[in-house]
């Protein structure tokens, strides 16, 4: 499994009504209200890293007050505790 974080750009006073969505993923894992560009910053285990594009498509972009997403993906953990 490879921990993938996205950040989301919500339309504005949706963030909490994406966060819920974001949160049914099946791959969810975590998710953060942040303040900058984006508004919430969203991780997910994925097995399939070349399924990520589906999965921002269907089940990122799907849901309704999206604006916007960045994707970072990760390589290495470190420092696990």
């Amino acid at each position: 499994m490879r921990a993938i974080f996205i950040m989301i750009k919500t339309e504005p006073g949706h963030t909490t009504e994406v966060a819920n969505r974001v949160g049914d993923i099946e791959s969810f894992s975590e998710g953060y209200s942040i303040t900058g560009q984006y508004d919430l910053l969203v991780k997910l285990y994925v097995e399939d890293i070349d399924a990520v594009g589906r999965l921002i498509e269907r089940d990122i972009h799907s849901i309704p007050h999206v604006r916007e997403t960045f994707t970072i993906l990760t390589f290495e953990a470190f420092g696990g505790r």
